[in-house]
């Protein structure tokens, strides 16, 4: 269980990140078009998981602009932006955005990738979301770099997020 702050205020999520060199764990998410994604879809490319409670609150809709920016050039690197939010959501907010170079997936049919990778929120005004995370991992599915954010209202570190790409 990690614990992270909430303006100020703390409360915790169900585990741990994976760990750098291990393999992360598979998941089903759904995409903006009800499509069912796994982790196995992405073997071959790089990956960044920006992971967030919700796309409508400024940091989370921040941070999927920062990385649609920076990450989503990078060559072989795919950008999943997962929250619970439903994938209409998502969709409108990349929409009216005009972002395209990121893929927003939803994880509001069970949760189970909130509960797999240590991210869902167990207690306060949150419970039940994921909490503020990056995971990078590499072609093979290996954790090549995690950021657990300390406060859920603060960005991720993005430039050393991005470093582990480089």
């Amino acid at each position: 269980m990690a614990t992270i702050t909430l303006g100020g205020n703390e409360i915790h999520t169900s585990g741990e990140l994976p760990k750098v060199g291990e393999k992360a764990p598979d998941f089903a998410l759904v995409n903006t078009d009800l499509s069912v994604a796994k982790l196995s879809d992405y073997e071959g490319s790089r990956v960044v998981l920006n992971v967030f409670p919700s796309i409508d609150t400024d940091v989370c809709a921040t941070s999927v602009r920062q990385f649609n920016q920076q990450a989503s050039q990078l060559e072989n690197t795919k950008v999943l932006c997962i929250s619970k939010d439903l994938p209409f959501a998502q969709k409108r907010f990349c929409g009216a955005e005009g972002l395209e170079g990121v893929i927003n997936q939803s994880d509001f049919r069970e949760g189970q990738f909130g509960k797999d990778y240590g991210l869902e929120i167990v207690d306060g005004p949150l419970q039940g979301l994921h909490s503020r995370a990056v995971i990078v991992l590499d072609e093979k599915g290996t954790v090549m770099y995690t950021e657990q954010v300390p406060e859920i209202a603060q960005e991720p570190n993005y430039e050393n997020a991005l470093k582990t790409l480089a």
